[in-house]
């Protein structure tokens, strides 16, 4: 069983901050989804969410790293277990996240997510068709670039990931006084409803460069994939003007441009072929 003084039992190597507010522990409960589906949890410490969660009525696959904190689950929450709506998974989450759905079945996502690998844990959720909804204590910060709007100083590669395939909003802030031990920084919740899974990596790569250089104009950043003449044309046709910033474009104009992009890669490469293909005789 985990003492009483839970600040010397948050681990370090795994970013652990135990929240211990009821308050916030609420508030999530009233953000997560209305519907029944499955609820996978990521690093649930030392249960106090989950146990809200399991006494709301949601079944709860829970995946936890911390050997300790596995012992201390096992009994703490012997009698859902015992009732089958409650399963937990002692180790890495990612070694079970190999392929491409972490669970065999609709789901929603909820994790107090360490911040050092907050952002890699969203992006696999994102890409996950099994996983309806995610919703995710993270560092302010990362919250605030997910759920940003274009034209936000925030919006960037993250934002236009989130929103091509749902919403993605900042539910609430959470104080660092809420935890065990305190962080030094404020943490958000932070929701993201989807109706589509991202499934492009090299839309992904899309957006790494055009987000490279963010004072710098998009068409400038773009030029590293393509003629700027070309650029140009396809800015006018999507009414962009040549001076835009990437942080002032709608994701559906960064779709428009990718797949535009895409295609004028292929006809190149048809092209190229036809050019090379020997003369028939």
């Amino acid at each position: 069983m985990i003492n009483s003084d839970l600040s010397k039992f948050a681990n370090k190597k795994f970013g652990q901050n135990f929240l211990k507010d009821d308050f916030y522990l609420k508030q999530i409960i009233q953000s997560m989804p209305k519907n029944k589906l499955k609820v996978v949890e990521i690093g649930p410490g030392l249960g106090d969410l989950t146990k809200e969660l399991l006494i709301s009525g949601n079944d709860v696959i829970a995946f936890e790293v911390d050997k300790r904190l596995c012992e201390h689950l096992n009994s703490t929450l012997e009698s859902f277990k015992n009732n089958d709506c409650f399963k937990l998974r002692c180790g890495d989450v990612l070694d079970n996240w190999e392929n491409e759905s972490l669970i065999d079945e609709p789901y929603h996502l909820v994790a107090n997510l360490p911040y050092y690998i907050a952002t890699h844990i969203i992006l696999k959720a994102l890409r996950d068709k099994m996983c309806q909804s995610i919703l995710v204590m993270v560092q302010k910060e990362v919250a605030d670039k997910f759920s940003a709007k274009p034209k936000q100083k925030e919006f960037s590669a993250l934002g236009v990931l989130a929103s091509s395939v749902g919403e993605a909003i900042n539910c609430f802030n959470v104080p660092p006084t809420a935890f065990v031990p305190p962080p030094k920084i404020t943490s958000a919740v932070l929701k993201i409803t989807k109706n589509s899974s991202l499934d492009d990596n090299n839309f992904e790569e899309f957006l790494k460069v055009a987000f490279s250089q963010p004072r710098k104009k998009l068409i400038k950043n773009l030029s590293l994939l393509e003629d700027i003449k070309k650029l140009e044309d396809k800015f006018e046709k999507f009414g962009l003007d040549l001076n835009t910033r990437p942080h002032e474009v709608e994701t559906k104009q960064y779709i428009q441009l990718y797949e535009t992009l895409k295609e004028i890669k292929h006809e190149r490469k048809q092209r190229k072929k036809r050019t090379n293909e020997p003369e028939s005789s």
